[in-house]
């Protein structure tokens, strides 16, 4: 089994490195009166780990309300 994790994971680093590579064009982002240029894949990965940090902070939130409604007693 962990033979067939180590085949997953270098399918997916691999895939990640092809898609860096082929994504190297310059694009802008504009935003209010503020722009960046950067290369694609730098922008879809920054985005990425936003989106990720988000989400395990929306998660954290939902599960500790979850645990203090289910510890407070009922009257």
């Amino acid at each position: 089994m962990r033979w067939l994790y180590l085949i997953i994971l270098l399918v997916l680093v691999v895939a990640t490195a092809v898609f860096a590579f082929q994504n190297q064009e310059a694009v802008t982002l504009r935003y209010l009166d503020r722009s960046v240029t950067c290369p694609l894949s730098l922008l879809i990965g920054i985005d990425y780990l936003v989106g990720m940090l988000t989400g395990w902070t929306l998660i954290g939130v939902v599960r500790r309300s979850i645990h203090r409604i289910s510890q407070r007693p009922v009257d």
